[in-house]
């Protein structure tokens, strides 16, 4: 570089740092920073039209699955296209079909041994299997193990245990070791498998909420696997007298009948978009900014007689402020490429996630991050609230995006309700990728959020849209920052998920 060359150089750099006032707003038009260039896209009127669409009343709440969810994932999807975020290469759609089944309880059923009968619902339910008639010899093998499935004569029998194994408590724990007593029971040619419930950290009358409703379910089993069809169920242990006779075994024949069972498979989707990175050196990376777009649909009226659950706060936002990155990412690329993804069926289970975590669009091992946006609602409009801030090195990053636009950026406060795992960031976590979730401001379920979470009265006219338009600004500006970083985002050592993300990425 020649010595004018040089003299040219640095008073262009002495021009730019001296720069104040209108002279430096000059300057960014010439050199655009992260900054502005969020602000030149990201407006609230924006904001409150998606809003308004996702969240009305026609959208009926949005279940999975629902003629509406579908319709709101085709607008996400050709909102994603009029904003020139392409298609994963490959794919014909922006849309990932997730192949689900809707499963409708039992209407009718009961277990008779000897002169007892177990009612079903109020004595017994069904967890796997299709409606019996089935009659045969009762044998109880304590707690199912392998060894007393081998030593016990399983074969055409109704084989009964306690529920889980020696030692446990959890009731997870238990639904685990349930399936693979069931395996179990199909493999030594047993006739049905009951467990006997006993657990005070969730009483028959709340098992009752979760089992006996209709669920829908991932249906990604392999067609040509064989089904286990052994009926597998739960007996609650309250009558300890008919436990009891359950029990005995050695001779005693019983019977199962249980009818009205209904299995639908059902079509819903997650959608998904990428935008190609401009650095020839880190394209291939890819951060995923995702959001889930279902909610709970039709629910109990309200004291205004109010059915539709329009779920704005949860999770039209989230899904909103991942439409205003892919809009700005799609107009201003960051050094890495971006990937843009909206799940189905977050309020049934995770099972849009679960599924597009284990069948991804786009190699995980290429996923730098994923920066999810989830809400329960909120009570302080001073923060923003990041489940997992502290866990990842992209701290500093959120925090100066959250700083910039007047708002400070929190860790959880409510560290109790295990936010972390209850949102689709978690099926990413689990597989290594760093994976914290960007939240509205929220100090405590208290009556503020509760007046909205899961409620009918969560509706888009009750937002707080001059807090949104920072919020969502707020959330553009790290998205930018984090795709654009030459420093690692990766998780903090001794983190639950650090040793899933070296496996991920090879990291030594």
């Amino acid at each position: 570089m020649t010595i004018t060359l040089r003299f040219s150089f640095l008073f262009c750099l002495l021009l730019f740092f001296s720069c104040k006032g209108p002279e430096l707003a000059k300057v960014e038009k010439i050199i655009p920073t992260d900054k502005s260039l969020t602000e030149s896209t990201v407006s609230v009127n924006t904001i409150k039209g998606h809003i308004y669409f996702l969240a009305s009343d026609e959208m009926a709440g949005r279940d999975t699955p629902s003629d509406e969810l579908n319709i709101a994932a085709r607008y996400l999807a050709t909102t994603l296209e009029r904003y020139g975020v392409k298609k994963i290469p490959g794919a014909d759609s922006y849309l990932q079909q997730v192949p689900m089944k809707k499963i409708t309880p039992a209407t009718k059923g009961a277990i008779n041994v000897n002169n007892t009968t177990f009612k079903l619902a109020d004595d017994f339910l069904l967890l796997s299997g299709e409606n019996v008639d089935l009659k045969g010899e009762i044998v109880f093998l304590n707690h199912g193990t392998e060894e007393e499935f081998k030593n016990g004569n399983a074969k055409d029998k109704i084989v009964v245990t306690l529920a889980g194994y020696e030692g446990q408590s959890n009731p997870q724990e238990w639904f685990f070791a349930g399936r693979e007593k069931q395996k179990r029971g199909e493999d030594f040619g047993a006739k049905a498998v009951i467990e006997i419930y006993s657990n005070a950290q969730l009483p028959w009358s709340f098992l009752l909420q979760f089992l006996n409703q209709p669920r829908t379910i991932v249906d990604d089993k392999d067609p040509n696997e064989k089904k286990n069809k052994t009926p597998y169920l739960w007996v609650n242990a309250g009558d300890p007298a008919a436990i009891a006779e359950l029990k005995k075994g050695q001779g005693s024949v019983g019977t199962i009948q249980v009818s009205g069972l209904k299995e639908e498979k059902v079509k819903t989707y997650n959608v998904v978009g990428m935008v190609e990175g401009t650095d020839p050196a880190v394209k291939d990376e890819y951060v995923i900014y995702s959001a889930h777009y279902d909610h709970v649909g039709i629910g109990a009226a309200d004291a205004q007689g109010d059915t539709i659950y329009n779920g704005a706060r949860d999770n039209a936002v989230g899904s909103v402020t991942v439409l205003s990155a892919a809009e700005n990412i799609a107009k201003y690329p960051t050094r890495r490429s971006a990937q843009f993804i909206f799940f189905t069926g977050e309020e049934k289970g995770l099972l849009g996630s679960d599924y597009y975590a284990n069948h991804p669009m786009m190699p995980l091992d290429k996923a730098v991050y994923c920066f999810n946006s989830d809400n329960a609602g909120y009570n302080d409009t001073s923060r923003v609230t990041i489940i997992g801030l502290t866990r990842t090195l992209a701290q500093p990053l959120i925090e100066k995006a959250c700083t910039a636009f007047g708002l400070d950026a929190k860790e959880d406060a409510v560290p109790e309700q295990g936010l972390f795992d209850r949102s689709d960031n978690v099926n990413f976590a689990a597989k290594g990728v760093p994976a914290p979730t960007f939240s509205m401001g929220i100090t405590a379920f208290d009556e503020v959020v509760n007046r909205y979470y899961h409620q009918a009265a969560d509706g888009p006219e009750t937002l707080d849209y001059d807090y949104l338009e920072k919020f969502f600004k707020s959330y553009v500006y790290a998205c930018r920052l984090i795709g654009n970083t030459t420093q690692s985002v990766f998780w903090i050592p001794g983190d639950k998920y650090y040793e899933a993300g070296k496996e991920l990425y090879k990291k030594p």
